[in-house]
């Protein structure tokens, strides 16, 4: 059979579903119905009619499958399948009522809660009962959308409590809150979170950047390991090298001085031997001419035996053992001289990489003790022998002439240097921010204060007790390096590029700040050199 593209969709639709056939049957009036759709119309019925013209049957009509209008469908189906509706896209609305295939909904109903494709809402636009039905643009969850209290569509915002209400609310309980349309509050609220998806996307982006900082620093840390690793092989290489070495020659030394005594013990035994055997000869040469008889030849041979073989005097000849004593102390001076040079250039590698963390430090005058003299940069500080009078100030030395510096540091590791040429006393190093300042204090860590400390030729590390430092001469600049979250305090002589000491193992809780005292200018003209904060110099 021939299909026609223009018959009407109304000739293939059932009366009751509006829909195309689907398993289309007919009563004995000949008017057809799917199969679902006549039998639940007639379920619960008394009397059985036909819905398009009320032909009343006796009993339940037995319905037949019509072969011949089915075969019509499938070619309607088959010919107007291009003209149907689109189906629904994900982003859409799908129609309630569509069976099969779901179209997309044009409008849906606040009254039945239900959306509807331009097919099944044809009865609203025609019914009169069903026109009076409030229609809307299509949008899905109804149910959620219309207000609990009063059933009518959420429509508006009230700012005062941030919800959506409709327009009964507005008049009851919100009715002296501010409203706007929902549109209106989804322009602010979606700039608000745009603004917030720039902010996240910013975080992220931080966050990202500070796990590739994280993992820099690992692999940064990871080459310093591996070169401190390489420089500790070649170290304790060239250490064990010269151990063996003093070892080998130390050995050596004590081999030959035995080899030389046991020469000079063979030497002797083997004169001795031949003094035995040249006076045994003649024993036996005596004891032969004791038993002779004749007269002439005895007193012939007797001339030649009477004088003895030439020997020597042995009673003072004495072998005396090898000495040993200092051989081995002078093996160990040498090496201690090898490590010395080894460490005097770990000591400078060591200074070099320390150097690398030097900040810029100016020093405080509202720190001041007021018999100090600062200079206009802050770099330098000297005893102006006078005692300026002052305003009160909390942060002031009152006792001791100390300063700190205006910069303070809280975390990671910090390194300045400070000339103390031409001074015969002076303190440098760091103090905590909650120091006492006022009156006499022990200047020592466990007040607050880490400090090297210089007074008639002698160098010090203020603890409790007191740590006495080997005083290197010519000692004209101090370097101080802190490494805040290890709690390591360490001083250096810059000039020698030697190390002088180190605090490890200290807590560091509040901010650090580097602290100098320039001591008392005793008025001979000794010690009136400032103290001087330089910039550090590679080169040195």
């Amino acid at each position: 059979m021939a299909s026609n593209s223009s018959w009407s969709e109304d000739i293939f639709s059932c009366p009751i579903c509006l829909d195309v056939l689907n398993s289309p049957v007919s009563t004995a009036c000949g008017h057809n119905f799917c199969r679902t759709c006549i039998t639940t119309h007639w379920d619960g019925q008394v009397q059985y009619k036909c819905p398009v013209c009320n032909k009343l049957f006796q009993t339940r009509p037995d319905v037949q499958v019509n072969t011949f209008i089915s075969e019509m469908v499938d070619q309607f189906k088959s010919s107007v399948r291009v003209k149907e509706q689109p189906c629904v896209e994900p982003a859409e609305v799908p129609c309630d009522v569509c069976t099969g295939t779901q179209l997309k909904a044009v409008k849906s109903c606040l009254v039945c809660f239900t959306s509807f494709c331009q097919t099944h809402l044809e009865p609203h636009q025609r019914v009169a009962v069903l026109k009076k039905h409030l229609l809307v643009e299509a949008m899905d969850r109804l149910e959620d959308r219309m207000c609990k209290k009063h059933d009518r569509l959420l429509e508006l915002f009230c700012q005062t409590e941030q919800v959506c209400v409709c327009q009964f609310c507005t008049e009851t309980d919100h009715k002296f809150h501010p409203v706007v349309p929902l549109k209106e509050e989804y322009e602010v609220k979606t700039a608000q979170l745009e603004k917030t998806e720039t902010d996240v996307q910013q975080m992220i982006q931080e966050r990202k950047l500070k796990i590739k900082e994280i993992k820099d620093t690992v692999e940064l840390s990871k080459k310093d390991a591996d070169k401190e690793i390489a420089d500790g092989v070649q170290v304790f290489t060239a250490l064990k090298r010269s151990i063996e070495k003093w070892q080998d020659e130390f050995n050596q030394t004590v081999k030959e001085r035995l080899k030389s005594t046991e020469k000079e013990v063979e030497d002797l035994i083997k004169e001795l031997e031949q003094e035995i055997e040249d006076l045994t000869n003649r024993s036996s040469e005596v004891k032969q001419l004791s038993q002779t008889k004749d007269h002439l030849h005895f007193l012939q041979t007797f001339r030649s035996l009477k004088n003895p073989p030439p020997t020597r005097d042995w009673t003072t000849v004495e072998v005396r053992p090898p000495s040993y004593v200092g051989t081995l102390r002078r093996s160990l001076d040498q090496l201690q001289e090898t490590l010395n040079m080894e460490m005097k250039k770990l000591c400078a590698a060591e200074l070099k990489r320390v150097q690398q963390y030097e900040v810029d430090v100016t020093l405080d005058p509202d720190t001041a003790h007021p018999r100090l003299i600062l200079s206009e940069d802050g770099k330098q500080v000297h005893d102006g022998c006078l005692l300026k009078k002052l305003p009160d100030n909390t942060k002031i030395f009152t006792r001791h002439l100390c300063v700190l510096t205006k910069q303070s540091f809280s975390s990671g590791r910090f390194y300045f240097e400070v000339h103390i040429k031409d001074k015969t006393a002076w303190r440098l190093g760091v103090a905590r921010e909650s120091i006492n300042r006022k009156g006499v204090i022990m200047l020592t860590p466990e007040n607050g204060y880490w400090t090297l400390y210089l007074d008639n030729d002698k160098l010090v590390f203020k603890d409790n007790p007191d740590v006495r430092l080997p005083l290197r001469a010519k000692l004209q600049k101090v370097g101080v390096f802190v490494d805040y979250d290890e709690g390591l305090v360490s001083f250096y002589d810059v000039e020698a590029r030697v190390h002088i000491c180190s605090v490890i193992g200290s807590t560091f809780t509040e901010p650090l700040y580097p602290f100098l005292s320039p001591c008392l200018y005793d008025y001979k003209g000794k010690n009136s050199a400032p103290l001087i904060i330089s910039s550090v110099n590679q080169t040195d």
